[in-house]
């Protein structure tokens, strides 16, 4: 059966990436916000439920940059959606997942970053991300989205 996740990428008007840091497996994780889709949802809700969780803002969805699956004996079969989002309000702040325990909460920061900053981090998940996601970013908008729904 097929877990399905999101991870949203949003960019400021000074042309940095909003990023997160988590703390998994004892090491911290930079990546950009998201997390599991819930019991009905469909990845544009779930996008922009986990940005106001873990960031304190507000997103509109315009578009998919990627659809990743991994398929393990590990992990099972996960699918996540990248989507792109744009600041629509709230105020950038530090979040929580409700789903998580006082002592058990994982998100560590929360910052908007450009492509050098990103290139000095450790660990940064995907780890292609600030190879691919600028020329993603800088494509002129046509209107179009890859992201269906059906």
């Amino acid at each position: 059966m097929w877990v399905g996740g999101v991870r949203v990428i949003v960019r400021n008007e000074e042309n940095k990436i909003l990023m997160v840091k988590q703390h998994h497996e004892g090491r911290d994780i930079w990546m950009v916000p998201g997390g599991g889709i819930e019991e009905g949802e469909n990845s544009i809700e779930a996008s922009v439920r986990e940005v106001k969780e873990e960031t304190g803002l507000d997103v509109k969805i315009t578009g998919l940059a990627w659809h990743m699956e991994e398929v393990s004996p590990a992990r099972g079969q996960r699918f996540v959606n990248y989507m792109v989002g744009q600041i629509e309000g709230g105020s950038l702040a530090l979040g929580q997942d409700p789903e998580l325990k006082e002592n058990e909460q994982v998100l560590r920061e929360v910052a908007f970053m450009n492509k050098e900053e990103i290139d000095k981090l450790d660990n940064i998940f995907p780890a292609f991300l600030n190879d691919e996601i600028w020329d993603i970013l800088d494509e002129e908008p046509n209107g179009t989205t890859h992201y269906k729904l059906r």
